[in-house]
């Protein structure tokens, strides 16, 4: 295995299939922010997806499906600020491609001239294929998603794995293929037994990014507030915790919280001062000159 390929700017997108190929794992993280975006760049990471999981993890929603458009955009433009290198992946939220054609690329359009993002993200393969088509056609690179995918979650009967018949793992091998041959240069895949990811992986040309899909994949992406501790929401099994944020947080904020009220904060050393002779006058109601 080599190590991450080092550019002089932003990562190419051509660069991910030589990574496959040379099998250079593929780091990708879902962050909202310009911090978190800065940090993951000063991080090495290679991609930042910057999820419509927004609208949980940031938002407060009890699922992806409220994302707007203008949310997203607000963003994406946010994170692109601070990730330089990294490619940056805008995740259409729910609503913004499933209309039409026209419509899809009219957002993918948004997200590349007025939010900084590299390329889109679309759930699904069927009918959104044609859409992949439309926005590749539009000049607007395209990351697929199937699996488990949260905006059709309740069509799948809920957040649960997918590809765990022979029936359904062959018609997830069937969708990543279709989704490459409509120009997808990459395919995110979520909650799918590792067998079988591995085997989609093999098949493709083209990049495959896992979640909760095991190690054969040819990266991985994780919720930048699940790995770092900072959801308290339930997380999924596949989620490793690196770090348990929320707590130091609470933490700095209640001795925060205690230094205020017993009067320990602010010292001499967090405020500023002013020359005796301009207190005076400020003090008399004169002006010094």
């Amino acid at each position: 295995m080599t190590s991450r390929p080092e550019t002089a700017g932003k990562l190419p997108l051509t660069d991910l299939v030589g990574m496959k190929r040379r099998r250079d794992p593929i780091v990708m993280v879902t962050a909202y922010d310009f911090p978190s975006g800065r940090i993951a760049d000063a991080a090495g990471v290679d991609i930042v997806l910057v999820g419509d999981s927004a609208a949980m993890t940031v938002l407060g929603n009890e699922s992806t499906v409220p994302a707007t458009m203008a949310e997203m955009v607000m963003l994406t433009r946010a994170v692109a600020r601070g990730a330089r290198r990294p490619l940056v992946v805008a995740d259409m939220p729910f609503g913004s491609f499933q209309v039409s054609d026209e419509e899809a690329v009219r957002n993918g359009v948004h997200f590349l001239k007025e939010a900084g993002a590299d390329a889109v993200k679309v759930e699904g393969a069927g009918s959104t294929v044609s859409r992949v088509l439309a926005l590749v056609g539009a000049g607007i690179p395209v990351m697929g998603h199937i699996g488990l995918t949260p905006q059709s979650a309740t069509m799948l009967g809920g957040f649960r794995a997918q590809g765990r018949t022979a029936a359904k793992a062959r018609e997830l091998l069937e969708d990543a293929l279709t989704l490459e041959h409509a120009g997808s240069f990459a395919i995110v895949l979520e909650a799918v037994p590792s067998p079988v990811a591995a085997r989609i992986t093999e098949a493709l040309s083209i990049p495959t990014i896992g979640i909760g899909s095991g190690g054969g994949v040819d990266g991985q992406v994780l919720v930048y507030h699940d790995l770092l501790g900072l959801y308290d929401g339930k997380s999924p099994r596949f989620v490793k915790r690196y770090a348990e944020l929320a707590t130091t947080i609470q933490d700095a904020l209640e001795r925060y919280a205690a230094d205020v009220r017993s009067g320990a904060f602010p010292e001499d050393e967090h405020t500023y001062s002013i020359r005796d002779g301009e207190l005076a006058a400020f003090l008399s109601g004169s002006t010094a000159e």
